[in-house]
């Protein structure tokens, strides 16, 4: 099992990634001061409860905590006002008190809901991300907490650092193929962004994603936790180098808000992103990628690589001026310089809708 100390400016934190990892969760528990008989309050979706929820609580159950489990219906549209409310709610009923623990054992959705709930309850409670995603290797580590408005995704929210992170890569054999190709989507975004060497490294042993099994699929994991647990190291609260990590969410975010949520998956939004913010960067700062061939590598894994033919152009800009990385209405995007070299640029209105509109005419990153 590999372990890791996420570092961040206000805690340090544990991370367990591997195989069976699960199985460390009563001592770490005992670790972080949490004795049995502690309430323990376990947040989950419909499908992950139907696979590993009875396996997890008896764990719990047996080394003496007192663990309930609330369910939320699964997918993107889960991440609401209303689930938000009904876990407050599931948290009052079992009488969690502040010394009491939120598992978050799910995908991004489940952690990032559960993350909010504890870190609104009684004004904030400890709680642990037990990812059953890939996709979660990306938002279960650096303490971003939200749910989503219908104007927007992840636009309310707080910071609010794990006590630990317990990654057991177990639970991802059950991943269908659409959720691992999302996920996959986060671990291209890192290398994307930081480091030419992973960059490459894809390009070469992740030939399908049949590829992301073993060793392989652990080393991706491992590699994009690394690139964003250094970031956050840096810059906690996103002020600086951490909006790097939004690279291709500016307009994967507009795209989840006006489908609907859940009609794409966020790594298939994401993609579509990378590939948009490609075309930007190509046009802002007159380089070209167009040697990596980045849409036909994308499309390689069954990526979407253009927007739904019914979207508008106009409206996705609406909907990428209310990005939380927006100044006074004034889009600012993370544009690729280099592969493993970003910055974020401000772009004006009509540059960046001649821009949408072209990316939506020729098909997106074709």
């Amino acid at each position: 099992m590999i372990e890791r100390t996420i570092e961040t400016a206000t805690k340090l934190y544990p991370l367990l990634l591997g195989d069976g990892a699960a199985g460390a969760l009563p001592s770490l528990l005992r670790s972080l001061s949490c004795p049995p008989g502690t309430k323990l309050l376990m947040v989950t979706d419909e499908v992950v409860a139907s696979l590993y929820l009875d396996e997890v609580r008896s764990l719990l159950v047996a080394a003496g905590y007192d663990a309930s489990a609330f369910v939320i219906p699964s997918g993107e549209a889960a991440k609401s006002f209303e689930n938000y409310y009904a876990c407050q709610t599931a948290a009052l009923e079992f009488g969690l008190d502040r010394r009491s623990i939120i598992v978050a054992l799910g995908g991004g959705v489940v952690g990032d809901l559960a993350g909010f709930v504890a870190a609104t309850y009684m004004r904030g409670i400890r709680y642990i991300q037990m990812p059953t995603t890939l996709l979660a290797h990306d938002s279960a580590v650096g303490g971003k907490v939200a749910i989503n408005h219908p104007r927007g995704k992840n636009m309310i929210g707080a910071f609010h650092q794990p006590e630990a992170v317990v990654y057991d890569t177990a639970f991802l054999r059950t991943l269908p193929e659409r959720e691992l190709r999302s996920g996959f989507a986060e671990v291209i975004k890192h290398a994307l962004i930081r480091d030419r060497r992973f960059y490459e490294w894809l390009r070469a042993e992740i030939k399908t994603l049949s590829d992301l099994r073993g060793e392989k699929l652990v080393y991706c994991i491992e590699k994009g936790i690394d690139i964003k647990a250094a970031i956050v190291r840096e810059d906690e609260k996103e002020t600086g180098v951490r909006a790097h990590l939004n690279f291709g969410h500016t307009l994967g975010h507009a795209l989840e808000s006006e489908c609907g949520y859940g009609a794409l998956t966020h790594g298939e939004a994401v993609a579509i992103g990378m590939l948009f913010a490609v075309l930007v960067s190509e046009r802002f700062y007159g380089c070209s990628f167009a040697a990596e061939r980045l849409d036909e590598w994308l499309a390689g894994y069954g990526f979407p690589t253009a927007p739904p033919p019914t979207v508008q152009p106009v409206r996705l800009l609406e909907r990428m001026k209310g990005d939380k990385k927006s100044y006074a209405g004034t889009v600012r995007m993370v544009l690729l310089r280099a592969i493993g070299d970003v910055e974020v640029a401000e772009l004006e209105d009509g540059c960046l809708l001649a821009w949408l509109e072209e990316f939506v005419r020729q098909g997106g990153g074709r």
